[in-house]
């Protein structure tokens, strides 16, 4: 069974992920079980909130429109709720990371998801982020101030 903390790391980056390459990763999954909707995915707004500073008291940044999605798979036997939460209006992005969450919980399921989905959207995000950082340190100035010799 999957930690929570490992699921939770697994969730945001389905939901970060780009809609085309998560589909393009799950498409390579040629044999994924049947599943059903408990929540067909549906928009909606969730308030953002925030501290200033990181340590002062939070408050309410504003809303951000969000998608969720509810699946049940069918596991042999068992019966598995995968959920799926994106920024944004895309139905789709939310049904695939149900269904990817879902599965991750299946004892059968979880290496292959892991190594065929999470660890290739991993490195296309830390490449994504690197190429980022480089565009960033380019355009960086350094400020210096020459003292005079005076008194």
């Amino acid at each position: 069974m999957v930690s929570q903390t490992k699921r939770q790391a697994c969730m945001a980056t389905l939901a970060k992920a780009e809609l085309k390459q998560l589909e393009e990763l799950v498409n390579l999954l040629d044999d994924i079980p049947q599943y059903s909707f408990l929540r067909s995915p549906e928009i909606g707004s969730a308030m953002v909130r925030s501290r200033i500073g990181g340590t002062d008291s939070d408050f309410n940044l504003g809303e951000i429109t969000i998608t969720r999605c509810v699946v049940k798979i069918e596991n042999g036997s068992d019966e598995i709720t995968g959920f799926g939460y994106v920024a944004g209006r895309s139905r789709r992005h939310a049904e695939l990371a149900a269904v990817i969450d879902g599965l991750l919980q299946c004892p059968s399921w979880y290496e292959r998801i892991e190594a065929q989905v999470i660890e290739p959207l991993d490195a296309i995000k830390q490449h994504q982020e690197e190429i980022e950082q480089r565009q960033v340190s380019a355009t960086k100035v350094n400020f210096f101030t020459l003292m005079r010799g005076e008194g």
